[in-house]
């Protein structure tokens, strides 16, 4: 990150304190923070704090004369390695995902030509609004890298998924774009043989979290960095390449068409929507079950008898999706932890083999072994 230029952009809510502590940990870090505060953001923290901090101007007003006159914000666009935007409101990324640009944050948005990373942060119940939802699928569709949210306690009082992510986690992720760019001009000048040029591979990835009330959730412990690393080795191989991720907090691959899903029948309709494809592979760790019945409000203890949670199995995307049929991809692989390997498997556990056929790939692991067995469907 030495000598990386990050423009920060700082919306109004009051996680904006937050960003203080960011551009803190930028700079230790050696990169060149120059910063934009919306109207919004200057509620919560000072241009001059913010300034101070930067170690040059806090940039406010899309018409000052001063900045304007060598057009401003194309320059402040044009000059970043990456564009960060933290505190990132509902009302910002609704702008950012219709390419309205009446302020100065927004009108450096639209003309951004680097990667931008989004860390929002808002209420739980805005963050689930359809609308919202809405804006993130066009936001991640344009190739928008997000970071969080983190859920927990809100400043308004409630709970739920919605809160900024601690700047250590938004740091980590500007990092892990940097060092993705940096990769990708390495790819450019030493480019593999393309051997999945022309093929469609669709990636699942990450956990699924199957919710028990509006706090609580079963899930499956998960980072999803092989479905993540799968999808980057797809992409390298000049795959056109679909990752259908649960929650997770990985930085997107570039040049990968990113579907961000919660529970596995989100995953299973996010799938089938993608059909057909040349190559699914299946890396998630999707939810074996979930709640009957979801409560619509925080389950709170009473002191006597514990809570009664029926549970329902979940469906089984792998195989639904290897039923015969027109959309039923050519080569299906799917990845499942074994308690123990039979010496037969281990046999076949040197190299396994990957050929397109009717019979859809089970790829289990332990202890270092890789083995490969047919499954019938």
């Amino acid at each position: 990150m030495n000598n990386k230029s990050i423009l920060l952009i700082i919306g109004g809510g009051i996680a904006a304190y937050k960003s203080l502590e960011l551009i803190r940990l930028l700079k230790k870090r050696g990169a060149r923070v120059r910063s934009i505060l919306s109207r919004g953001g200057a509620q919560f923290v000072t241009p001059l704090s913010v300034a101070t901090l930067c170690g040059e101007k806090c940039f406010t007003d899309l018409f000052d004369l001063n900045d304007e006159s060598e057009i401003g914000h194309i320059r402040l666009a044009r000059e970043a390695d990456l564009v960060v935007v933290a505190p990132a409101t509902a009302d910002l990324m609704a702008k950012m995902a219709h390419g309205l640009a009446n302020d100065l944050a927004t009108t450096c948005l639209l003309a951004a030509d680097s990667d931008i990373l989004v860390a929002p942060a808002m209420n739980p119940f805005m963050w689930k609004a359809p609308a919202m939802v809405r804006n993130r699928r066009l936001l991640l569709a344009d190739g928008v890298h997000f970071a969080g949210p983190a859920s927990g306690d809100m400043a308004c009082g409630e709970q739920g998924e919605g809160r900024l992510l601690a700047p250590e986690l938004i740091l980590e992720q500007t990092d892990n774009l940097l060092a993705q760019k940096k990769t990708a001009v390495s790819r450019q000048n030493n480019a593999p043989e393309l051997l999945l040029k022309g093929r469609h591979v669709l990636v699942t990835a990450g956990p699924t979290h199957e919710p028990i009330d509006p706090v609580r959730y079963i899930a499956n412990r998960s980072s999803g960095k092989q479905g993540y690393a799968i999808a980057r080795a797809a992409r390298d191989l000049g795959a056109n390449v679909t990752l259908i991720n649960g929650p997770t907090k990985l930085a997107v691959p570039e040049k990968v068409h990113i579907v961000g899903v919660e529970t596995a029948r989100e995953m299973l309709r996010a799938t089938k929507d993608v059909l057909p494809v040349d190559i699914a592979i299946c890396a998630a760790a999707v939810g074996d079950w979930r709640v009957a019945h979801e409560g619509g409000q925080k389950i709170k203890k009473n002191g006597e008898a514990l809570p009664q949670l029926d549970l329902v199995e979940n469906p089984d995307i792998l195989k639904t999706i290897s039923k015969p049929g027109p959309r039923r991809p050519k080569l299906v692989v799917g990845f499942a932890p074994k308690r123990r390997i039979s010496s037969k498997m281990r046999k076949k556990s040197g190299r396994p083999r990957l050929a397109i056929g009717s019979s859809p790939m089970m790829y289990h692991r332990q202890a270092g072994h890789l083995a490969a067995t047919k499954i019938k469907c």
